[in-house]
């Protein structure tokens, strides 16, 4: 019984997390996510309306962007390195079920996303999945398996299209009051 008042009360903090994220001001909002044990690093910004799954078990890095409407099923744990962009209405789960269990048990792993990496919109990245430094996922990809560095992938599920042949020079930042 005690576990299960200390799961409920886990549910609570998530929930409370998700409802009071998008009235906090956005210079405030990576002191706030902090104090959830959420680490982010400096000129980098996760926009309203966003999902957490969980406290903690979510690190990103400098100069990077999680755009709006995006969910960050940090269960599992997330990772997002320096100069990376997440567009909008992107879903990144660490957590599923085993479909082959008698008992629909849960399974998972962590998700990491490298260095340089951009991510279209509505994408769809699966647990344990890594996304190598320099990577781009196009616009409603379903992403299975890992992302070699400085690939070009799309589709459902996502194949690597080409390189990148362009060399990275620019950094993230969007740290406006209000962005969309």
């Amino acid at each position: 019984m005690f576990q299960s008042i200390l799961l409920q009360g886990k549910f609570i903090l998530v929930e409370i997390l998700n409802v009071t994220y998008n009235i906090i001001p956005n210079p405030l909002r990576n002191f706030y996510l902090r104090c959830f044990g959420i680490e982010i690093g400096s000129a980098s910004s996760i926009h309203r309306c966003c999902k957490f799954f969980h406290v903690g078990k979510l690190v990103i890095g400098k100069n990077s962007v999680v755009n709006f409407g995006c969910y960050l099923d940090n269960r599992r744990g997330i990772s997002i390195g320096n100069n990376v962009g997440v567009a909008h209405n992107t879903k990144i789960y660490t957590l599923g079920h085993n479909l082959d269990s008698p008992q629909f048990e849960t399974k998972g792993a962590p998700v990491i996303i490298e260095d340089d990496v951009f991510i279209f919109s509505n994408v769809m990245i699966m647990p344990g999945v890594t996304i190598g430094q320099g990577a781009i996922v196009l616009p409603g990809s379903v992403v299975t398996k890992d992302v070699p560095s400085r690939k070009i992938v799309g589709g459902n599920p996502a194949r690597i299209i080409r390189n990148r042949i362009a060399e990275i020079d620019y950094k993230q930042s969007y740290n406006y009051l209000f962005a969309l």
